[in-house]
């Protein structure tokens, strides 16, 4: 009596991975690309600092509208340091006031100063939205230029060096370091593939 015909194995489909284990690589994935941005965030900063000491570069935030509408206030702006002989007219420059604060308006004029260094210029000065001059000349020796300005973030900036904000990114910033650099769990081990059963008779299903 001849034996059944054995059926050959077909190839078993992979496994879909559990649940928590596609919530992990998600949870990692979210980590990295937030680490990536802060570290992104950081190296920015790095190079604004390296900046500010190598090129006196500044930012301004306007508070006022007396530069509208070439910049409206609210707006934020890079300003790099030069000496006053390197003035023009028409330059937007940043001229610091002892005992006040700074002052960003246009030159309309430059003249040297009489008794002063040969760096030093006296300049007047009218902001795009007034109708006229400041009230007085300014004698300068360094001013800061106004590079670009971007619009609507210097509240932005303002809160972002406020006590609290600075707290909480501190706070961010250590879980998402701690995150993801705790040590993860290991995977389980896969599991025993299920013993093939035994075949009967020989290779063409015969009795021996």
């Amino acid at each position: 009596m001849s034996a059944p015909p054995s059926t050959r194995r077909q190839a078993r489909a992979p496994r879909p991975a559990p649940a928590p284990a596609r919530r992990r690589r998600w949870t990692a994935l979210l980590a990295d690309t937030a680490l990536g941005v802060a570290g992104l965030a950081g190296a920015i900063c790095i190079v604004l600092a390296i900046a500010t000491v190598l090129l006196d570069v500044r930012v301004t935030l306007f508070s006022t509208g007396s530069m509208s509408p070439t910049i409206p206030a609210g707006a934020a702006a890079i300003a790099r340091g030069i000496p006053a002989d390197q003035i023009q007219v028409g330059d937007v420059v940043t001229v610091e006031r002892p005992g006040k604060l700074p002052i960003t308006h246009r030159v309309t004029s430059i003249a040297p100063v009489a008794d002063g260094t040969p760096e030093a210029r006296r300049i007047t000065m009218r902001g795009d939205a007034n109708a006229v001059e400041d009230p007085f000349p300014y004698d300068v020796e360094r001013v800061r230029v106004v590079v670009f300005s971007v619009p609507g973030i210097a509240p932005l900036l303002s809160a972002a060096g406020t006590p609290p904000v600075l707290a909480a990114v501190t706070v961010a910033a250590t879980a998402l370091v701690v995150g993801v650099f705790w040590p993860r769990r290991r995977r389980d081990a896969p599991r025993p593939a299920a013993a093939e059963p035994a075949r009967v008779g020989g290779d063409d299903g015969q009795a021996p």
